[in-house]
């Protein structure tokens, strides 16, 4: 299986992305920002960082990105996509997932391991976990905080669609604790905690956060 990582200007979280594919069990392929293909990939994960200098909003010129008409594309055709903090700020800027990531609460960087519980595993992302799994991987954001409109928010929870949520305080001011959400059919997941920072013991908190990329495998094979 090919997983497709792309890399913006200002992308800062890529290799340790395309080594999470590879722990996982598939093959990364970098794509840039300004491809004209997705080189034949099965899936793609928009890592994070700070894509084009946050400028504007963060994500909000990277959903513009030539890679991304392919991406929005693909996705709406039912293609696994997994954007992770930045990546999920681009997500919600290509209107593939409803809401947007707004400043935390408290005005400051926020950058620890953070406990968050798995709420559904039956998108393409999340097969390898059960259902109130809880697991620790890092957070580091600056805009990590979800938010919506109330229709949205009950649409989010009578759906099935929130795949993840803080579990404590509330670490961003996040609606609901909400960590990441899906999109109605499932495979369009945006997860604001980094996962591909903990996929082994020596250089994370925990080998937790390899469950998204080999739930990636799983959902293909069905």
């Amino acid at each position: 299986m090919r997983v497709g990582v792309i890399t913006f200007p200002g992308t800062l979280d890529d290799r340790d992305a395309a080594r999470a594919v590879t722990h996982g069990g598939a093959e990364a392929v970098a794509l840039w920002h300004a491809d004209s293909d997705l080189k034949n990939v099965d899936a793609v994960i928009l890592p994070g960082g700070f894509s084009y200098g946050d400028y504007l909003r963060c994500g909000a010129i990277s959903r513009f990105a030539p890679v991304m008409k392919l991406v929005i594309e693909a996705a709406e055709k039912g293609m696994p996509v997994l954007g992770i903090c930045n990546g999920f700020q681009v997500l919600c800027e290509s209107h593939l997932l409803p809401g947007a990531l707004t400043r935390n609460s408290d005005l400051h960087f926020l950058c620890r391991d953070q406990e968050i519980e798995i709420i559904s595993n039956t998108t393409a992302w999340t097969t390898s976990f059960n259902v109130g799994e809880k697991i620790i991987i890092p957070l580091k954001n600056g805009e990590g905080s979800f938010q919506c409109d109330d229709k949205t928010l009950a649409q989010l929870e009578g759906e099935g669609r929130v795949i993840a949520r803080y579990v404590g305080e509330n670490p961003n001011g996040s609606r609901n604790l909400i960590a990441g959400i899906s999109n109605v059919r499932g495979n369009v997941v945006g997860l604001m905690p980094h996962p591909e920072h903990a996929i082994d013991s020596l250089t994370g908190p925990s080998a937790q956060g390899l469950g998204f990329f080999t739930s990636i495998l799983n959902a293909m094979v069905k």
